[in-house]
């Protein structure tokens, strides 16, 4: 393990300062907004805007970095984000917030983009696996750290704006003075929408509705929390144990979907993920525990649905066709998190804080109604042939980049064969 992870020291030091600084800024914003009495729709918007600029970024950035090269564009948009970071605390007005916010989703795809290329091309087929774990714990830790910092300082002040700069200035140093060699040029990736939906109906309305459900909690969980009268504390604590629960819900839930049909699995994680939803929305507690106890189960099943619509249209797709799909069906999930603060914070302005969890129950009703559906009109590929979901977090950040799919194991070169591959086929529709 350490023999595998010390060419990438390095690189890894530098992405768990980078994520710091995310967790951060990413909770930052709407805390501080809510104290500003900025609307729902305005704090909704900041979501918004950062997925449609991560969204660009994934397609935009790579012709940026082959002008330029790996280091000077690093360097140009982490020292942008710290820039951006400062002036967010100098310049209080929402209209500027979320053109700035835009502007660091842009960046931010284009850093992440970066680190997972260099990873990968440091990677053997023996250490991708090691190393692409090593990658999301670093992912996790960084934007879990970097939210509970909101507890520890008052957000109403400029302190927590100036921390965020410092930490992405010290992410951009390690990976500067690395001695890593460049990676190949990144990869840019056209979303085929009805490739992905031919391949699995399910994985493609699921993604997509997983998106618009995790974009509005991810953007307005905050400000949830300080409407119904959280401290900031308590709301870093609350976003960051959904987090964690998320994570480990995916090891038995991908376990079990390994077993039985996925999208049986998809439909009950999405079904208990709307009874958490439904129980906030009708009871409205006002007990902090109760409102952890609710969320932390919406948090865990409503996080762990991602990974498994993926291995669901992987079990469709030809072996070469991994990258392919599942970088679509990441972008299309991105285009879900782009709509759903959008919906997300009128919804708050006309019915309360708990009706943001009435966006959320309805996007994992259609997920639960239509994965059972379709489970009626197409068989499932047998247990035996399907391979199994590796042991990992799919995504421990709000959005991954197509890089990362590069370094999941399943990407991984398949060994020569001596006759034609047989590849599954399914009847679509």
């Amino acid at each position: 393990m350490r023999r595998n992870l010390l060419p990438v020291m390095a690189l890894l030091l530098g992405t768990l300062f980078l994520f710091l600084g995310n967790g951060l800024y990413g909770l930052l914003l709407p805390v501080r907004g809510a104290a500003e009495g900025y609307s729902n729709e305005v704090l909704g918007l900041l979501g918004t805007s950062w997925a449609t600029g991560f969204v660009l970024g994934c397609f935009v950035a790579p012709k940026l970095v082959m002008r330029v090269g790996h280091v000077r564009a690093f360097s140009t948009f982490v020292s942008l984000i710290s820039v951006i970071a400062l002036l967010s605390g100098i310049i209080i007005d929402a209209e500027w917030w979320i053109v700035l916010r835009a502007i660091t989703g842009f960046c931010t795809a284009g850093t992440s983009m970066i680190i997972e290329s260099w990873l990968n091309e440091r990677a053997t087929n023996e250490s991708r696996g090691a190393i692409f774990s090593f990658y999301i714990s670093i992912t996790l830790i960084g934007v879990v750290g970097g939210q509970m910092l909101v507890g520890v300082f008052d957000p109403t002040t400029t302190i927590l704006f100036m921390i965020c700069g410092i930490v992405y200035g010290v992410a951009v140093m390690p990976t500067t003075m690395s001695t890593a060699a460049s990676p190949q040029p990144l990869k840019s990736l056209k979303l085929d929408l009805p490739l992905l939906y031919r391949n699995s109906p399910v994985s493609f309305v699921g993604i997509l509705l997983i998106g618009i459900a995790n974009g509005a909690y991810g953007t307005l969980g905050a400000v949830f929390g300080t409407r119904v009268g959280l401290d900031a504390a308590t709301i870093a604590s609350l976003l960051s144990v959904t987090i964690f629960l998320g994570a480990i819900m995916q090891f038995p839930a991908g376990k079990l979907s390994d077993r039985i049909d996925r999208r049986y699995v998809l439909a009950a994680l999405s079904a208990l993920a709307a009874f958490a939803a439904v129980a906030l929305v009708f009871i409205e507690p006002t007990s902090a525990t109760w409102i952890f106890i609710l969320v932390g189960i919406y948090g865990a099943a409503a996080n762990a649905l991602y990974p498994i619509a993926v291995a669901h249209a992987n079990d469709f797709a030809k072996p070469d066709e991994f990258v392919k799909v599942s970088g679509g069906l990441l972008l299309l999930f991105g285009i879900g998190t782009i709509i759903g603060p959008t919906i997300g914070g009128p919804v708050m302005t006309a019915a309360g804080p708990y009706s943001l969890f009435t966006v959320t129950a309805i996007a994992h009703l259609s997920i639960s109604a239509y994965a059972i559906y379709r489970s009626r009109l197409r068989a499932a590929i047998p247990a035996e042939d399907r391979e199994n979901m590796p042991n990992l977090p799919i995504s421990a950040s709000p959005l991954s980049t197509p890089e990362s799919l590069s370094l999941d194991p399943r990407a991984a070169p398949l060994p020569e064969q001596d006759e034609e591959p047989q590849f599954r086929t399914g009847t679509s529709g």
